[in-house]
């Protein structure tokens, strides 16, 4: 296919999260791959202007790039948002159902009957619910390891505080609240008797309450209790910039997946950038994902991944975050990862 004339202007996007798109960007391999070309390369997260913001949950910049949880891309892509999902990222990451150590719960057995904690956006919040469907996702699948379902709970909606203390400057949205802050407040005041967190932000929350971890799903010996938004990530482009322009869409996600390699030889300095890109201390990203992370970096389109993609998305039509399905094959292109050699 002949393509068309180059674009100005790459972008790229990645959550709050170890990322081997972001740490493309940090080894400066983006830069190196387009500076003959004249193409500019763009991190969402560096723009001040909110229509460029919400593409990292609407996806609606041409030529871009993003790697990130899950719940945004099917759901833009349910909406009608024309992408193709070209790898799939899967870090492994701190997971669990907390309560005090005074509730009486124990295990997700003792979860029967208690009042579980859910966060809500408010109603005049756009786009789709990320905490509400992750949290729910944990807490289901806790219940289900004990034979439990969701009507063996209680479900209280616990609504964002629009006056918590913000938190430093994070590679998303600057100065966003604190995602536990309100779930905490409720489980200390005993609305709720248990919650679900994550990532270096939920070990923080357990360490400081000194809860205790009902369940650890984030490195549970079974997959399916790993699934969730940010297991597996999906790595996204439009479908446009793949149909026009798909020898650039080779380079980079070239970049890309050369940082698997270089992060299995430096594992050290590959903590000390993920760290860095994170804004969070290399002990806590140690403890949060593992000795092993560095071998983590990879870009795949694996069976595994597939069907815990499929997976996920059949879980968030089911509760209603997303309101049309579509298919998984119509939504992977498998190309620019077979150019690669990789596929």
């Amino acid at each position: 296919m002949t393509e068309e004339r180059k674009p100005a202007t790459i972008w790229y996007s990645r959550g709050s999260i170890p990322t081997p798109l972001g740490l493309s960007a940090q080894l400066g391999l983006y830069d190196r791959e387009f500076a003959a070309d004249g193409i500019t390369i763009k991190s969402l997260q560096d723009s001040d202007n909110p229509n460029e913001l919400a593409s990292h949950f609407e996806h609606n910049l041409p030529d871009s790039f993003r790697l990130g949880g899950a719940v945004q891309p099917i759901w833009a892509r349910a909406k009608g948002r024309d992408t193709r999902v070209i790898g799939i990222s899967w870090i492994d990451e701190y997971q669990v159902i907390l309560a005090l150590p005074e509730s009486g719960i124990v295990t997700p057995r003792d979860l029967k009957d208690r009042k579980l904690g859910l966060p809500k956006q408010p109603a005049n919040a756009d786009g789709v619910d990320v905490n509400r469907a992750e949290a729910l996702r944990g807490l289901l699948v806790a219940l289900q390891t004990a034979g439990l379902g969701y009507s063996d709970a209680e479900w209280v909606d616990v609504a964002a505080r629009v006056d918590a203390v913000s938190e430093p400057d994070t590679p998303v949205r600057r100065g966003a609240a604190h995602r536990y802050t309100a779930l905490v407040h409720a489980l200390v005041k005993g609305e709720v008797d248990a919650i679900y967190v994550k990532d270096v932000r939920g070990a923080e929350v357990a360490h400081l309450l000194d809860a205790r971890v009902v369940l650890n799903m984030g490195f549970h010996p079974d997959r399916w209790v790993r699934v969730n938004n940010c297991t597996p990530r999906p790595l996204t482009v439009n479908t446009l910039t793949l149909q026009q322009h798909p020898d650039l869409v080779r380079r980079f996600l070239g970049s890309i997946a050369s940082v698997d390699s270089w992060a299995r030889r430096n594992p050290g300095q590959a903590l000390t950038h993920i760290a860095r890109e994170t804004n969070w201390a290399e002990s806590w990203v140690r403890f949060a994902y593992g000795d092993k992370l560095h071998e983590k970096l990879g870009v795949g389109l694996n069976d595994e991944g597939l069907t815990a993609l499929a997976q996920f998305k059949q879980y968030l039509l089911d509760w209603k975050f997303i309101q049309r399905d579509f298919a998984l094959d119509d939504w992977v292109d498998a190309g620019p990862l077979r150019s690669l050699g990789l596929a």
